[in-house]
């Protein structure tokens, strides 16, 4: 169990601040997370890593010189928000752009893609890494899919040390990428761990087994065996992890046996005696091993094993310097430390840029329109609810309305604050995403920033770019969200609407320019084709989303959310063609 907090609700923000004052030379809270106590050096690429609290070191942990740069940190095994990650990755990025990483799970795509999405509307480079190393969660030539549990520390920390040797971004990323493609991971579990102040673990181990492949938050393993020996157990976990070779099929590895939370080390210990001698006798040569506590859950009782391949920008990376409150490598960290802080960012309402008379006319038209959308949605209320209860949890009608009305009194505000078009967006996908909630109102915060990220505040929205913009919001929906048309979602009305769009600008490609009023017919015909295929997924059994466990029950009933989108982007064509 966990013995000591004050509050249950108020444990993650309490150890964040109990961290900080622990380190307070090295690290500083800000909302959201934490960052290192001196700005990134001007330039550089920043780090961001993070995910949910409960597995200390990660992620706060890693924060420092040759590792992160900052750490969004949410609740209980929980993705932090958009607005955390976003606040911290302001916070870290100093005009070199960003790096946001995390382990490859549902809400943390969504919630760092949706940070990302506002962040590039700003103007900042953003790039993506999902690890994935656990390989009892996805099948060989898969590896990407897969989760991302104990690979998380070589591949950021050789991602952080790239940066601190001089890495461009983009150089940075691929390395980052190279280490995640060459790490392979397998862990194991005696017991399940405890909540602070649940009164019972998430899950058991039946008496006397191990599970294998368990995730980092309980996730089901694909195994019960027998509790083993220390040597039984270092052959299950060594011959887990060797049975795939990666494509970087090199000799030489940086090994991690990493402790969840309740094994110590001196069992660690004893099981690493074996594990390193079955390496050994697989004729791999270990480099610089890390043995202890580095991706814990809590209390769970349990051991991963993670072998990453090196060569030879990846071994020297991996043993470069590194100074955190919780992974320090021997030698100095070269390179500059950064100047002191200045003002730090925390959210409120943002700063509203300049905008020139033409955009601001764009926007005021925008904010007219989120409110034609509100009426339209608080009027088809009760029939999504009532299409989202007969598979799923009956709120999307719910949702959709709180999400628009949020938006559009941001608009207003900002428009009465003089905004132009691209602000209007960024800012209303922003408060859709904090007040509706959930994945869809996520998915409509990050389409309208897509959206808006097409624009500009100089001058008014040409056709061209208003027709770029619902591609890009499209392809954010799909980017974040992940499902594919068949899978009984939002999608499937979306992918015809953009495909349509697609046409429409090709056939423009030759008149460039051009009122939006020219688009008008070309979103109509679009808006048709999203309404035609959001009806057809009545035909369709549900695969994604809450609606796939209730199997054949949504067949009969059209998908809510393709219905909305279908209407929403109706009613934009109307007003457009009109």
């Amino acid at each position: 169990m966990t013995y000591l907090f004050d509050d249950p609700k108020t444990f993650p923000s309490d150890a964040v601040e109990g961290l900080v004052a622990a380190h307070p030379e090295e690290l500083l809270r800000v909302h959201g997370g934490v960052v290192r106590k001196r700005a990134t050096p001007a330039g550089q690429p920043a780090l961001v890593v993070g995910g949910g609290s409960g597995h200390y070191p990660a992620f706060a942990g890693w924060v420092g010189p040759g590792f992160a740069h900052g750490a969004p940190c949410g609740n209980i095994f929980s993705s932090p928000s958009a607005d955390q990650v976003y606040s911290v990755a302001k916070n870290a990025e100093n005009g070199g752009g960003v790096i946001l990483g995390f382990g490859h799970y549902a809400g943390d795509v969504l919630h760092f893609g949706v940070a990302a999405e506002k962040l590039r509307a700003e103007g900042i480079d953003v790039r993506i890494i999902a690890v994935s190393d656990d390989v009892a969660s996805g099948q060989t030539g898969e590896h990407r899919d897969r989760r991302g549990i104990a690979g998380d520390l070589p591949v950021f920390k050789l991602a952080g040390a790239a940066i601190q040797a001089g890495a461009s971004l983009d150089e940075a990323e691929r390395i980052a990428w190279k280490a995640n493609d060459a790490t392979r991971t397998l862990g194991v579990a005696f017991d399940g761990c405890t909540l602070p102040g649940a009164d019972d673990a998430l899950f058991h181990v039946p008496e006397g087994r191990m599970a294998i492949g368990l995730g980092i938050h309980g996730e089901p393993g694909i195994d019960e065996q027998p509790l083993p020996t220390a040597e039984e157990l270092a052959r299950v976990l060594v011959e887990g992890v060797l049975a795939e070779t990666p494509e970087l099929d090199s000799r030489r590895v940086a090994v991690v046996l990493n402790g969840l939370g309740t094994v110590k080390h001196e069992e660690m210990f004893v099981v690493w005696k074996h594990a390193s001698q079955l390496l050994s006798d697989a004729g791999l040569a270990i480099v610089r091993p890390e043995v202890g506590e580095h991706v814990t859950s809590l209390d769970m009782a349990g051991l991963s094993l993670t072998v990453m391949r090196l060569d030879e920008e990846l071994e020297r990376l991996w043993l470069a310097p590194a100074e955190t409150p919780a992974f320090r490598r021997g030698g100095s960290v070269e390179g500059a430390p950064g100047e002191e802080r200045g003002e730090l960012y925390t959210p409120g309402e943002d700063p509203i840029p300049a905008a020139g008379e033409e955009s601001r006319a764009s926007a005021r038209r925008i904010a007219g329109i989120l409110g034609e959308v509100e009426e339209l949605l608080v009027e088809l209320e009760p029939e999504l609810g009532r299409l989202d209860a007969i598979a799923g949890d009956g709120d999307h009608g719910q949702g959709m309305v709180l999400g628009i009305r949020a938006a559009h009194a941001a608009a207003r505000r900002t428009v009465e604050g003089g905004c132009g078009a691209r602000t209007v967006l960024v800012q209303a996908g922003a408060a859709w995403s904090a007040e509706a909630g959930g994945t869809s109102g996520a998915l409509w915060g990050a389409a309208l920033t897509s959206l808006g990220s097409a624009f500009t505040d100089d001058e008014a929205v040409s056709g061209d770019q208003l027709l770029t913009g619902l591609v890009q919001a499209v392809e954010a929906i799909e980017r974040l969200g992940g499902a594919k048309p068949g899978d009984k979602t939002m999608v499937d009305a979306a992918v015809p609407f953009r495909e349509a769009i697609a046409l429409a600008q090709a056939t423009r490609s030759g008149q460039p320019g051009g009122p939006v009023d020219s688009v008008g017919r070309a979103l109509a015909t679009a808006a048709t084709r999203a309404v035609e295929a959001a009806d057809a997924t009545a035909d369709i059994s549900a695969s994604r989303g809450r609606a796939r466990n209730h199997g054949d029950k949504s067949v009969g009933t059209p998908d809510p959310g393709a219905i909305s989108f279908s209407k929403i982007v109706t009613l934009l064509g109307q007003k457009l063609e009109a």
